[in-house]
């Protein structure tokens, strides 16, 4: 566990040579890969949200794909497509860039939503199916996709479905006014992701994977993220609750994060501390909510009040 542990800590050390004061962002986006799951960065344009994605690719010296959303792109730009070969008169498959081990999805939401339905297979299957033939993807899968807040010229909300398949939701946000001025500084001569080299490997994030897995959640506390996920069914405030997706999202991710903390079990800071990035997005509040300003983010720190939490006891390791 110790090994592993600074492993993690040099990749997210790593990434902060290119991401100046975003550590917490960063970690959350390592829960999700190692959780196996899907980040959805949304904020305003040059904050940093597509360099974030470029710096966790390279720092793992994974295959890297870019896919530009626009409101002209096909599905099969991001699945792939066969052609025809006249020379052996056979069709032959040329693959999307969907197939990588990292795909940074750049701002999903200015494409039309039957492109958007294309992801929708690769991200809670880790599959493509193109002519009839469903294709598994290659291990480690992970997606960042961008976008920009809705209210920007050009956007298509992402449908509920498609929400609800990215583990974790995260804003960037604008850095201080100390980050901003290291920024400067290290962007003056040259940028610092030219210089930015691999410390883990593919193989090494799979293991990782395989081990969060095994990270103890008690009953208590499977019982905890259950209330609060029941919660989000009943509060006033919201139309459409979390799904059980969304539960299961919860207690993995919390192993995820559990394990980056150096723990091999899960203890209730950890669910209170992932809720709000796991369950605000699958969220649909009520018109009164959404004419009275209210957030999905207030909603679960509301309900986050108002659940018991279990007292856990401490589960001794192993090691």
């Amino acid at each position: 566990m110790e090994t592993n542990l600074m492993r993690v800590r040099d990749i997210i050390e790593n990434i902060e040579r290119v991401v100046v004061g975003k550590r917490k962002e960063i970690e959350l986006s390592l829960v999700s890969l190692f959780a196996g799951g899907h980040v959805l960065l949304e904020d305003v344009p040059g904050v940093g949200k597509t360099m974030m994605v470029k710096a966790i690719a390279r720092s793992l010296g994974a295959d890297f794909k870019r896919i530009q959303f626009t409101p002209d792109l096909l599905p099969s730009d991001v699945t792939g497509v066969s052609i025809f070969n006249q020379q052996t008169q056979q069709f032959e498959f040329r693959r999307g860039p969907i197939m990588a081990n990292v795909v940074l999805a750049d701002e999903i939401n200015r494409t039309s939503p039957k492109t958007q339905a294309a992801l929708l297979e690769s991200l809670e299957e880790g599959s493509v199916t193109v002519d009839g033939e469903t294709i598994k993807l290659e291990r480690p899968f992970f997606v960042m996709a961008t976008q920009n807040p809705v209210e920007y010229a050009g956007t298509f909300p992402l449908p509920e479905a498609q929400l609800d398949r990215f583990l974790l939701k995260l804003k960037l946000g604008y850095p201080d006014e100390l980050d901003e001025f290291e920024v400067l500084n290290r962007l003056q001569h040259e940028h610092p992701l030219e210089r930015l080299v691999p410390v883990m490997s593919t193989e090494e994030v799979i293991n990782i994977q395989k081990k969060v897995i095994d990270v103890h959640v008690g009953d208590d506390l499977k019982g905890y993220i259950v209330d609060l996920v029941q919660q989000t069914r009943k509060n006033r405030f919201v139309e459409l609750g979390v799904s059980p997706r969304g539960t299961i999202a919860l207690m993995k991710a919390s192993q995820a994060f559990a394990y980056i903390q150096g723990r091999d079990y899960v203890i209730p800071d950890d669910v209170k501390h992932l809720a709000p990035y796991v369950l605000a997005h699958r969220l649909i509040l009520t018109a009164e909510s959404k004419m009275t300003n209210r957030t999905e983010e207030q909603v679960i720190y509301a309900i986050l009040e108002q659940t018991r939490v279990p007292v856990q006891q401490r589960r001794l390791s192993k090691t």
